[in-house]
């Protein structure tokens, strides 16, 4: 596979043979797992504030759901493909069910440029989304968030198109709501933080501390900025972190070896993840094409932007002294790179795993609307690192005992819960 055919629905469901194999899963079982159940394609016409009219591609597939309702995002890119949709689908329910919350995985996505586009398009966008999809989403059927150039602002105008159409108050259908519209104090945080709460056990493990460590992070964010922001203040120090400039269509990594101070590179950072380079070099900061987050000499990795960022046109750059690759995105590192980290002696961390924060939280979010009542923050922050550390310690547990890759042991146990479930319901 290489760099340029990258395909992520080929590279999850290559994860999932090669655990299926180790488990000794059922044919029929396997066939049902290893595809979605449902998938949903369609069209949006729109009108554009200038009068003219376009149409858009929209996408929905839910992975399974036999756990409990399906759950993921929905982002907005322009070069977004029905097949990282389905990957993104088969990786929440591999999510969901290595932090054990009683839901399903499911993703959806829209092609479309959000900074190209006015809010009133992308309130059309979002509310013509939910026009397609109502009859088959929902609380108990299936349940949407944000993600890639998506936020709080899109979800209220989904859950407003949707309680539209029901005729009633449903605030459990979406979450990454914003605080006092049913959503979660802590949700923004939980992803970043959850990427953190992973990265201290593991350090724990290895008989170290946070503190004193060093890190080069890609992407800048949310998922990003918190986990830049929590590293910083438990004592790490972050030397490196990336975005991509869309003025100049190209990635840029602002290096600084003393330290950048989280807070002050999140504020010269746009909605949409780019940090101003201007402004970053006035900090100290040096900015260096490409993948120079990757070559820097740190403890720590945390690749935390999109799919296919560690590959095999870059694996081998990577710096000697990393001892740990935290995967803050989701499939951000290819199935022929994966073979290289196995036999590299770094530790590493598993996407679904390690970036489960923000469903975990999405999860409490949509028991909280349900319920009708909100936890305080630090509740809510709380469950969260219980529920993390308790999953990354059942999944460290089991690669040691079994002496297995990390993202094997991930699989396993979460393979083996959703085989568990689809043969208690009898579908199989």
């Amino acid at each position: 596979m290489s760099e340029s055919s990258y395909n992520p629905y080929q590279n999850a469901r290559a994860q999932f043979d090669r655990v299926a194999d180790m488990i000794g899963l059922e044919p029929a079982v396997r066939e049902l797992l290893r595809q979605p159940m449902k998938e949903y394609h369609f069209t949006i016409p729109i009108k554009m504030d200038d009068g003219s009219s376009r149409v858009f591609m929209g996408y929905r597939i839910q992975h399974n759901d036999a756990r409990g309702p399906a759950k993921g995002g929905i982002r907005f890119h322009p070069q977004e493909t029905v097949d990282t949709i389905r990957a993104l689908s088969m990786w929440m329910t591999w999510k969901c069910a290595v932090v054990d919350i009683p839901l399903g995985g499911g993703k959806g996505g829209i092609i479309c440029d959000p900074r190209q586009l006015s809010e009133t398009e992308q309130e059309r966008i979002c509310r013509g989304y939910v026009r397609r999809l109502a009859k088959d989403m929902g609380p108990v059927i299936d349940v949407p968030a944000p993600d890639v150039m998506t936020n709080s602002k899109h979800m209220l105008w989904m859950l407003d198109e949707y309680e539209e159409i029901m005729g009633g108050r449903y605030p459990g259908f979406i979450t990454g709501k914003p605080v006092g519209m049913g959503g979660s104090l802590g949700r923004t945080e939980a992803t970043g933080y959850g990427v953190v709460y992973t990265l201290r056990e593991a350090l724990k493990g290895m008989g170290l501390s946070i503190k004193g460590t060093t890190a080069s992070i890609q992407g800048s964010g949310n998922v990003a900025q918190y986990a830049a922001r929590l590293y910083e203040e438990l004592g790490g120090k972050v030397v490196s972190i990336s975005c991509w400039d869309n003025d100049d269509q190209q990635a840029y990594s602002y290096c600084k070896l003393d330290g950048i101070d989280a807070d002050q590179i999140c504020s010269i950072t746009d909605d949409y993840g780019t940090i101003d380079k201007e402004k970053a070099c006035d900090m100290g900061c040096s900015a260096i094409a490409d993948d120079g987050w990757l070559t820097q000499d740190v403890d720590i990795l945390i690749p935390a932007a999109m799919e296919n960022q560690i590959n095999m046109g870059n694996v081998h750059k990577i710096s000697p002294q990393v001892k740990i690759i935290a995967e803050g995105a989701n499939g951000p590192t290819n199935t022929e790179a994966d073979e290289i980290l196995r036999k590299s002696g770094i530790f590493l961390i598993p996407d679904f795993l390690c970036n489960a924060g923000g469903v975990t939280c999405s999860y409490f979010e949509q028991v909280q609307s349900n319920m009708n009542f909100f936890w305080e923050k630090e509740e809510v922050l709380e469950k969260l690192d219980t529920k993390m550390t308790g999953a990354f310690k059942a999944v460290r547990d089991l690669a040691e005992g079994r002496q297995i890759y990390m993202r094997d042991a991930a699989y396993y146990i979460s393979i083996q819960r959703v085989a568990d479930a689809v043969k208690m319901r009898g579908w199989v």
